[in-house]
């Protein structure tokens, strides 16, 4: 528990985050995560974070050492997709019960289930995660995972991030830890190239990373690791022997990116995959520091012709829609790098932005957003269910752009949605991916069925009183008529 007190201590004191040196010495100890309520970490604890940073590694196997109930469904977590191995899509979990806690037979169940995955899948590593309960009991997972890797002959990786230590932030910095400390360096290449990069905080949601590896294999730039998206366990052991990184999303993995350049010299930037013209200018920098580190300074030109193809082809594909969506309003409720990159990709086609979230963001992201925006008006720390059902329902925005958990919020209030984060099913990175963004939200906007929503139902419906009209001579001798008629029955009229 030492250990990982100092783990922790360690990644709150950041040096490479520029609001963490503004803080005095104190304040730096606290990290920027605020403190969970205990009984209310589902689904935003470190254990989460450790296993959404690690789980799409595709050809490991993913060991909870917990109660069943901690494991819970990893067949879609996040929506991350994968080109090959599924393993890490099947959930393994050594199931304590009450009666293991009490005789204190973690430890060695935990090592039973690592025998039995070893034998019945083979994999190249397993990575084995506590939980609050094991953690609190005081199972030594270090110590079992050292003595299964040298029973076994395989890689065995700790992963302490259990969920009572902080928020599911610390946990991604937990992940990247764990990574540094027992995989990245342990394997040697020998394929080595000055055109290999690493691609840190990318997890290829819906398959997105494919949109934009192609374009690196066409500047013949090779991916030697992305982490975690598509990933393989091999690649990562060998990412130490990249000549660049781009870092897609700092608040995850920005000191994996830090220690990485401090003991193998690798140089990083922070960009984005979303939008024209930011997918341009990572690709600008990716090839920039390519040649910094030895690359022929060609690259810079291929890259510029790769650039102005795709960009026009881009442009024409979205001259169709910018009619029919320039000067509509977006309201995006969602965070980190997506509070700005969308934002500016959204823009490029004339779409209003009439908030952006921010609750997730660094400050460096805020910076963006004020910049793209021009003010800070747009931009909200946080907006209750309250707020927002408001601003939708009063028709200050066309459409939001958000996660699953406020989808119902805009239905409610009757106004179009589409997801933007982790669980979405489109790709919306690189140049595809923006038009394909552009063509969702034409979907969502001009879908027929809002239009019939929005009507009032029937039985909300007061019929027409009609009014009284003066009666004319007609309608007098008609009326008349009728009057003398009233009283008689057909015996009255004879045989017809």
């Amino acid at each position: 528990m030492s250990s990982l007190r100092a783990k922790i201590q360690d990644v709150f004191n950041e040096p490479a985050c520029e609001q963490n040196r503004g803080k005095d010495a104190k304040a730096r100890k606290e990290g920027c995560s605020k403190p969970l309520t205990p009984g209310a970490a589902a689904g935003g604890c470190a254990f989460d974070g450790a296993k959404i940073v690690l789980q799409p590694i595709t050809d490991v196997a993913h060991l909870i050492h917990a109660p069943l109930a901690c494991e819970g469904n990893s067949w879609d977590n996040r929506g991350a997709a994968s080109s090959g191995p599924t393993l890490w899509r099947t959930s393994f979990t050594t199931d304590l019960t009450e009666l293991d806690v009490v005789m204190g037979r973690g430890e060695r169940k935990l090592f039973k289930a690592i025998r039995e995955i070893k034998e019945a899948y083979g994999p190249p590593a397993i990575f084995v995660y506590p939980t609050c309960v094991t953690a609190l009991i005081g199972d030594d997972i270090e110590a079992v995972c050292k003595r299964a890797a040298e029973k076994f002959g395989l890689p065995v990786v700790p992963v302490n991030a259990p969920g009572f230590v902080g928020s599911k932030n610390l946990g991604n910095k937990l992940a990247g830890e764990a990574l540094l400390e027992h995989v990245i360096g342990t394997v040697e290449p020998d394929d080595a190239g000055p055109y290999d990069i690493n691609i840190l905080g990318e997890f290829n949601l819906s398959g997105e990373f494919w949109l934009v590896k192609p374009l690196l294999d066409r500047l013949g730039i090779r991916v030697r690791a992305c982490i975690p998206g598509d990933a393989r366990y091999f690649d990562i052991a060998c990412a130490h022997r990249a000549r660049a990184a781009m870092m897609v999303c700092s608040t995850a993995l920005i000191n994996l990116a830090r220690k990485m350049e401090q003991r193998w010299d690798i140089p990083f930037f922070e960009g984005s995959f979303y939008g024209i013209t930011d997918t341009s200018e990572a690709l600008r920098q990716i090839s920039q520091l390519l040649v910094k580190k030895g690359a022929d300074p060609e690259i810079l030109g291929r890259t510029e012709a790769l650039i102005a193809e795709e960009e026009a082809i881009a442009w024409k594909k979205l001259a169709a829609y910018r009619p029919r969506l320039e000067g509509k309003r977006v309201l995006l409720n969602t965070g980190g790098v997506k509070s700005w990159s969308v934002v500016h990709a959204l823009m490029e086609i004339g779409i209003e932005i009439v908030g952006t979230s921010v609750k997730k963001s660094t400050v460096e992201d805020k910076e963006r957003i004020k910049q793209i925006l021009k003010d800070d008006n747009h931009m909200f720390e946080q907006m209750a269910p309250r707020e927002l059902y408001a601003m939708l329902s009063e028709h200050k925005a066309d459409i939001m752009l958000s996660g699953g958990r406020t989808q119902f919020i805009a239905l409610k209030a009757k106004t179009p949605w589409l997801d933007i984060n982790q669980e979405r099913q489109h790709p919306y990175a690189g140049y595809d991916g923006m038009v394909e963004l552009v063509r969702q939200i034409d979907l969502a906007i001009y879908n027929p069925i809002w239009c019939q929503v929005r009507e009032p139902a029937p039985w909300d419906c007061q019929p027409a009183v009609r009014e009284e009209l003066p009666s004319t001579k007609s309608e007098t001798a008609i009326l008349h008529v009728v009057q003398e008629f009233a009283g008689t029955t057909a015996d009255d009229f004879g045989e017809c």
